[in-house]
Order: structure tokens, then sequence, then C-alpha cells
């Protein structure tokens, strides 16, 4: 892989750490519970972190870093604004977008792992990826908890 495709392949993740950014910080504030709440900002940080951390690699190759989330994360954060409004911001809805925004980025992360990255910056790839997996995993979890106690309640 030349500089310029590694650089685009960055470039793509560090769009969809943003868009994680943004979405958790979205979910943050339409979510009810406040524990999910500090969970989705916590979440949102992280991404903020792994987008700095893809920018330094993306300066160090001597390419310009993307500085702001992707077109298609900015629609999923409208969709679950929308959502949320028509629910009355349900936890289970919220939690369900959540997932789907991480289902994105564990698309986005894998498609990267199947390129010829340089071996320091595969590993960087790869340690944000089991990140990714762990969000992913956390956030199914709530969800599936949330929808359990929502099936007891109701």
């Amino acid at each position: 892989m030349d500089n310029a495709d590694v650089v685009s392949t960055l470039n793509d993740l560090i769009e969809t750490s943003k868009d994680g950014e943004e979405g958790f910080r979205t979910c943050a504030e339409d979510i009810s519970n406040p524990q999910l709440k500090t969970v989705f900002m916590n979440r949102a940080q992280e991404c903020a972190k792994a987008a700095s951390e893809l920018q330094e690699q993306v300066r160090a190759l001597g390419g310009t870093p993307e500085k702001s989330s992707s077109l298609s994360g900015t629609l999923h954060r409208r969709w679950v604004d929308i959502k949320a409004a028509v629910t009355g911001k349900d936890d289970v809805s919220i939690l369900n977008e959540c997932e789907r925004g991480e289902d994105v980025a564990v698309k986005s992360y894998r498609n990267a792992l199947e390129k010829d990255l340089p071996t320091a910056i595969r590993s960087i790839v790869e340690r944000q990826y089991n990140g990714v997996l762990r969000n992913h995993d956390q956030v199914k979890a709530l969800r599936n908890q949330a929808r359990d106690s929502k099936d007891i309640a109701g």
C-alpha cells in the first residue's frame, strides 16, 4: 500500500470515529437512564481519542487528516433524533439505533484490516477495532437488558 492509500484508509476510520463520537453524544442526550448517559459520554470520549490518534498517524505520513464526521453518520444521528422524538425517547429504541451505528463502525474497521497496512498502523487499527467490538457488545447487552426490563414492566 502506498502512503496515499494508507492516508485514505485512516481518514475513513477518522470519519468513523467522529461518527461514533457524535452518535454516542446524541444517544447520551436522548436517553433517560442516567447510568447509560454516563456510559455513552465515556464512549464518545474514547471515540474522540481514537480519531485524534489516527489524525496523528495521518500527519506523520504527510497527509491531511479528516476533521469531521461523514455525511452518512450525520444522517444516522438525525435518524436517531427523529426516532427518539417519535418514540418519546424510548431507551430501547435509542439503544437499537446506537447498536446500528456500532455495526457500521465494526464493518469500517474490518474493511481497513483487510488492507495491507504498515505494521505499526495495523497495530493501532487492531487495538481500536477491539475497542469498537467491546463498544458494540456492550451496547447490544445494554439494549437486551433494557428490552428485557421493558418486557417485564410491560
